[in-house]
């Protein structure tokens, strides 16, 4: 009998120390962070992609700022649903974070099976730098404002260059001509060769976001029309807002988020998202973004889980009003 209850207690010894092993497992891994092992920064998209380009600063600052390593992986493919397939596989201890952009609010709705649930399956980590779309005509294009524009695609026969089918900037323009009532022919293109088809005169105006726009707009290779944001961009302040031509609840960006898988406790969460800000607000990082024409700001995850939600909602709506798929 006393046998027994030895072995028993036993037992339960062993039991609650798998148990205590197991509980300080997380806090351990959070402890440690992020020098346990290598970070992964996975990116949805291909090199030289604004997306990548935003993730390569802010890795290079997280290595700095925390002495940790931190690796930039490229997983393009299907509007980036291909990296988010595999960070939401990943283990939620804060280890690989995906880099993605505002396609990520876009494509469950975009696609018949994205793979994923933009609102369950990850942590919205931070919100990164953003910019407005921008609409641009080249020179030889006699609007010389989007009131002017809307006049002469009622007239003529108009098409624009937009980053690809299922974009903001596609939306975007979608989402116009159904408020000015015209049709536009719309031509996708890659994000980078859609202003070039604008400058090289193979389309009459564009809707991209403003990174590849701005120096074309710079040189006079474009002429820019208006901004898709509520207000006037601080980085083009003579450009107008698609608002002031009294089209309303328009406030349509192309924005950068990080994000871990769901599960992850939210005391990491919290501090990996004060890192990212940490590295997004280095006088360095704030001078790249500028010179991509985005603007970034400090967030918490709780403020881009609404910020989230909200562009969820907006764009499913735009995507069904506009019947836009992507087969």
């Amino acid at each position: 009998m006393a046998l027994r209850y030895r072995y028993a207690l036993q037992g339960m010894g062993l039991l609650l120390g798998s148990f205590c092993l197991l509980a300080a497992g997380p806090a351990s891994a959070q402890a440690d962070w992020p020098k346990a092992r290598p970070v992964t920064i996975t990116v949805g998209f291909g090199p030289g992609a604004f997306t990548d380009v935003i993730a390569r600063v802010v890795a290079q600052k997280l290595g700095e700022t925390t002495g940790g390593t931190f690796t930039v992986e490229n997983k393009p493919g299907a509007g980036g649903n291909i990296a988010t397939g595999q960070v939401k596989r990943a283990a939620p201890d804060g280890y690989t974070i995906l880099v993605h952009s505002v396609a990520y609010a876009v494509n469950p709705s975009l696609y018949p099976n994205a793979g994923y649930d933009a609102l369950k399956d990850f942590v919205p980590l931070a919100l990164g730098p953003r910019t407005p779309n921008i609409i641009t005509v080249h020179p030889a294009t006699p609007a010389k404002d989007l009131k002017e524009l809307i006049e002469l695609a009622r007239r003529e026969k108009l098409s624009y260059a937009s980053s690809g089918i299922g974009t903001t900037t596609h939306l975007s323009i979608e989402r116009l001509k159904t408020a000015a009532k015209v049709d536009i022919t719309h031509v996708p293109y890659q994000p980078a060769q859609a202003i070039a088809a604008v400058v090289a005169g193979h389309a009459p105006m564009s809707s991209t976001s403003m990174p590849p726009a701005v120096p074309q707009i710079k040189a006079g290779k474009v002429r820019a029309i208006a901004v898709t944001s509520a207000k006037r961009s601080a980085l083009l302040p003579d450009v107008p807002s698609v608002t002031e031509f009294g089209y309303a609840d328009f406030d349509d960006y192309t924005w950068v988020g990080f994000f871990l898988p769901a599960g992850t406790p939210q005391a990491l969460v919290d501090r990996i998202n004060a890192e990212i800000n940490k590295a997004m607000e280095l006088p360095e990082s704030k001078e790249k973004f500028v010179s991509l024409g985005m603007e970034s700001t400090r967030n918490s995850s709780t403020e881009f889980g609404s910020f989230l939600r909200a562009e969820v909602d907006k764009w499913a709506g735009v995507v069904k009003s506009t019947g836009a798929k992507v087969e």
